[in-house]
């Protein structure tokens, strides 16, 4: 599966660029896919394609483009003291109105057949939360996005599915912040939360330490 970079325009002027992958059919329903801290790099790249070969336009947005554009780093320390530098630098609410824009491009997109879901990682799960709280996307998918818990003001707004993957052994989102963020949606008939036993913080990527390969199939 070979994806391709696509340029998005931007609600407020100018553009950024996206990768996009398809399925072989060049049609299907839309998947967003929204980074962690470390770009769209190789794993997040990765991720676009596994979703097209399962039959989804899957596009992964540089969403730290106003700050640094094109950034790819390294799953080490290096990579992750200048990533927590962009995401505190990244405003979140103008974060979540470029996934809109990526979300109405792919609506828009030749060959898209139906509805457009988001599925986030790290801060990208963060962000794939409050895209459910404040756009249209008709469904939302959050991957140990720490910080959810600051923003549970929200969830009245969320009226789409959304569902949650955590990690048990996730030191950076301890138990007390996954039980916040599922009480706050406790009335949403439509909402899950899935915690992982013996999975950390990342264990969806092959591409980290903390892979953890039997959750990441499960969730």
């Amino acid at each position: 599966m070979s994806g391709q970079s696509i340029s998005i325009a931007a609600h407020d002027g100018g553009s950024f660029n996206a990768y996009l992958a398809k399925p072989e059919s060049g049609t299907g329903p839309g998947i967003v896919i929204v980074q962690e801290i470390f770009g769209v790099n190789a794993h997040i790249r990765s991720v676009c394609d596994r979703y097209a070969e399962e039959g989804y336009l899957a596009a992964a947005p540089d969403i730290f483009w106003r700050v640094q554009p094109g950034v790819e780093l390294d799953y080490n320390d290096d990579g992750i003291k200048q990533g927590r530098a962009l995401a505190m630098k990244a405003d979140l609410g103008v974060v979540v109105k470029d996934v809109a824009s990526t979300i109405s491009a792919l609506r828009a997109m030749p060959g898209a057949t139906g509805k457009v879901g988001v599925v986030g990682f790290c801060f990208g799960g963060r962000v794939a939360f409050l895209t459910a709280a404040r756009t249209d996307v008709d469904v939302a998918i959050s991957y140990y996005g720490g910080g959810i818990d600051q923003h549970v003001s929200e969830a009245p707004s969320i009226k789409c599915p959304i569902m949650f993957h955590w990690g048990a052994d996730d030191a950076g989102i301890p138990a007390a912040q996954r039980e916040t963020v599922r009480v706050a949606l406790a009335g949403h008939d439509r909402a899950e939360s899935y915690v992982y036993a013996g999975a950390g913080h990342g264990f969806n990527c092959d591409r980290r330490a903390s892979y953890h390969a039997f959750a990441a199939r499960l969730a």
